[in-house]
Order: structure tokens, then C-alpha cells, then sequence
């Protein structure tokens, strides 16, 4: 069983790396006059129309700029807009447009189609998207915040996505901070990162130690503007899935490796400078207000070590697996505290209970609070949010009430009165 599931992990990861190839890689079409098939989604309580009009047949010549008008039904709202491109990659990914009218190209087959959401969901916060916190590479580095009105000096959520470290932007992380932000109580900024080697069209491979310097400089930018959202940047929380859990753990955990030394350039020196630095503060004071500021994680059915990690380890694997590996970094609770929740589907295939069990014993043994809860009939990413009626079904059967015991364990540091 044990091999089994290394070897479709390894079909899944690869999946995931070849699903997402960056554009350039794509094949695009040469021969002129060339067609391709496009269809209609019709979507539930809202409407979508397409000029020009698709014709019968379904074909549309290649270069067509298509125009996207949406409009949702009385009591909703537009989620998004999206296309996909059949047969891209093992899993299907949304490029979705959260504006009412949007335009994309035919240059291979495609889907189109609008989700739409009631409008009492979206209540009692403003989302503010695509803030833009550094561009390190190809990429612009961004994330949305979700403020309630009237914020003031609340707490701050940082969510972190998962997708095998090459997928997925904080798009997905939607639905989760939708429920942590609807009560009032918390500021909460979903954020994307670096896609691992040359998934974003970087010339230079990103290594998994890009990755967690995104995710420190993101927390650095957050913390610089958080005010104006309302939040206070000393209390943060942070939490993220499946490959956004073991960036959650990491970030949690391995604040005291902030530095600028660099990540293996020198033999036994891995530190990780955050990717966005304010101009007025020192690496050193970003490394104190960070580790001083993340209270509390809560990592999904994350990774925390072994064969999943060992890929992105390097030319000089042991000492690269034990710098990115949350697990090798937990401080003892009399250096500092850093309480977690685990979570995991007892249905997952991908992430298995020995591991994060193994996790949860060694932050036990390092006299930390830790709670592990197995949500039973779950699969793997259930805090995913899709515009997809089956991604929306988990999320509401198994991502609303988890996200609730989410917010109770961050509750208890942050209101500890509740």
C-alpha cells in the first residue's frame, strides 16, 4: 500500500506539473482559417451571452476575440466568469474573470460559462482583489483581502492555496475566506505565490525556498498595509491546503530562519529572504515583526516531510529536506508558541493519517497545543471552491463547517473571552 500510493502521487504531482504549463508552452494553432469547437455552459440563476453568436456547427475560427456579457438572476450575484480548455491537463482548471464582461481568444477548443451566487453571501465585507505585493519573476505576486465593514484593528487571516506547489492561484481559497471573514471578527488576505520550476515561464527554475520567501514577503506586505483593511498586523493567523498547508506549517514555524544568508549558497546556511521587504525595515526587523506577529496556523491535509518534499530538495538533498521540511523546524514552547489545528479527510488518498499523525506527535513533543481532527467522508481538498456544482457541494458539505472550527481554534488566541 505504501509504494502504491508514492507511485500515484508521483502520477499526481507530475499531472499537476504538465496540467499547468505556462502559456508559451501551450500549442498553438499555425494553419490558417483553422476552427476550433467552443461551447455554452448554461449556467443557474443568471445568464451568459457571447458575441459573436457561436454558430450551429459550434466552430469558431482561430484568433476569434469573443466578448462575455454575464448577468445574474434577482437576489444573485456574479461569482465569475470562466472558460476551460478540454483537455488541459488531468484536472480541470477555471481561468476565471470576476467582472461582469470579459473577452478571451480562440486558439484551441473551449468551454465558457458564469457561476453566480446569492447576493446575501457576499454581505457584510468588501473584497478588495489582486493587490499586487511583489513580481520576483514572470508573475505579478498578488492577493485579495476580504475586510468586514467598519474593521478596525482585527486580526488578520492569511490564507495560502494549495495545488502541488505549480497550480492554482488564491481564486480558489474564495469560499474558505468568504466563511472566516462573515462574522466580523477578522481581516483575512488570500494570497498567491510562485509556481515551483518553471511552471510560470521563468527562465530560471523556482526552488520550494522561492516559494516560502513569497509567502514571508507576502506576510511582510500584509503587515505594512494591513490598517488599511482594518487589520492589525501584530496578530496574524495563517493557514492554507494540501501544498498551502505544508507552506502554512513552514511559515509558522520556521520564522527564525528569515535572514538574508541565502538557501544553501553557503554549507549549512538556509535562511529565507521575504520576497517583498518594506524600504524603510531591515530584514532583521521584518524577521522579528513576522515571528512575532503568526500566533496560530492551521494546516490542511498538508505535507510536512518525506517523499513529497524530497523532489524539491536539491543538489545536496539531506541538509535542503530538513530546511523546508515544518516538521524538522518546530520551536520547543518555552522558545515559542505555535499552536496548529490539522486537518484531514479520512477519504483523502493523497495525504495519508501516518504523516500528519507523525506531525502532530512531535509538536506534542515539543510542548506544543496541537489539535488533529480527521473529517470523516472527506476527500482531498475540500476547501476548494470551483464554480463547478460538485467543487461547491463539498465545499458546503464538508468546507463550512470546518471552516467554523477553523475560526473557534483561531478564536481561542485571538478571543480568548469567546
Amino acid at each position: 500500500m505504501e509504494k502504491f500510493t508514492i507511485v500515484m502521487l508521483g502520477i499526481i504531482v507530475i499531472g499537476l506539473c504538465l496540467f499547468h504549463r505556462p502559456p508559451s508552452a501551450l500549442a498553438q494553432p499555425e494553419m490558417q482559417g483553422e476552427t476550433f469547437p467552443v461551447t455554452v455552459e448554461e449556467p443557474e440563476n443568471g445568464s451568459i451571452r457571447v458575441e459573436p453568436a457561436i454558430p450551429d456547427d459550434g466552430n469558431v475560427a482561430t484568433g476569434t476575440v469573443l466578448t462575455i456579457t454575464t448577468s445574474p438572476a434577482d437576489g444573485y450575484l456574479l461569482d465569475s466568469g470562466y472558460y476551460y480548455n478540454p483537455g488541459e491537463g488531468a484536472w480541470r482548471l477555471y481561468h476565471e474573470s470576476t467582472e461582469p464582461l470579459f473577452q478571451i481568444t480562440v486558439d484551441r477548443e473551449k468551454v465558457i460559462g458564469a457561476s453566480f451566487i446569492e447576493a446575501e453571501v457576499l454581505e457584510g465585507f468588501t473584497v478588495i482583489q489582486d493587490v499586487v505585493y511583489a513580481q520576483p519573476g514572470v508573475k505579478k505576486l498578488k492577493y485579495d483581502v476580504f475586510s468586514p465593514d467598519e474593521a478596525k484593528n482585527l486580526p488578520c487571516v492569511v490564507i495560502i492555496h494549495g495545488g502541488g506547489w505549480s497550480a492554482n492561484t488564491e481564486d480558489i481559497m474564495r469560499g474558505l475566506a468568504r466563511e472566516l471573514v462573515r462574522t466580523g471578527d477578522y481581516v483575512v488576505f488570500s494570497i498567491d505565490y510562485r509556481w515551483i520550476g518553471n511552471q510560470d515561464g521563468d527562465e530560471e527554475p523556482n526552488t520550494m525556498a522561492d516559494l516560502i520567501e513569497d509567502v514571508y514577503g507576502a506576510v511582510a506586505h500584509i503587515q505594512e498595509h494591513a490598517r488599511e483593511y482594518g487589520g492589525d498586523p501584530t496578530k496574524i493567523a495563517i493557514t492554507g491546503d494540501s501544498a498551502g498547508g505544508h507552506l502554512s506549517a513552514a511559515a509558522i514555524n520556521m520564522t527564525d530562519m528569515i535572514g538574508d544568508g541565502g538557501f544553501g549558497v553557503q554549507e549549512g546556511i538556509f535562511e529565507y529572504k521575504p520576497t517583498y521587504i518594506p524600504r524603510v525595515k531591515s530584514v532583521e526587523h521584518v524577521r522579528k515583526e513576522i515571528m512575532q506577529a503568526i500566533q496560530v496556523a492551521a494546516p490542511s491535509y498538508g505535507v510536512f516531510a518525506g517523499d513529497l518534499l524530497q523532489r524539491f530538495a536539491g543538489d545536496n538533498p539531506d541538509p535542503w529536506l530538513r530546511a523546508i521540511s515544518p516538521i524538522d523546524h518546530i520551536p520547543n514552547i518555552k522558545e515559542r508558541a505555535v499552536p496548529q489545528l490539522l486537518l484531514r479527510g479520512t477519504s483523502d488518498m493523497l495525504i495519508q493519517h501516518g504523516p500528519v499523525q507523525a506531525y502532530a506527535d512531535a509538536l506534542k513533543a515539543a510542548g506544543q497545543s496541537v489539535e488533529y481532527v480527521q473529517v470523516e467522508g472527506a476527500n482531498h481538498a475540500f476547501f476548494d471552491w470551483k464554480p463547478d456544482a460538485q467543487t461547491k457541494a463539498t465545499f458546503v458539505k464538508f468546507g463550512v463547517p470546518y471552516a467554523a472550527k477553523m475560526k473557534s481554534f483561531f478564536d481561542t488566541v485571538f478571543y480568548p473571552e469567546k
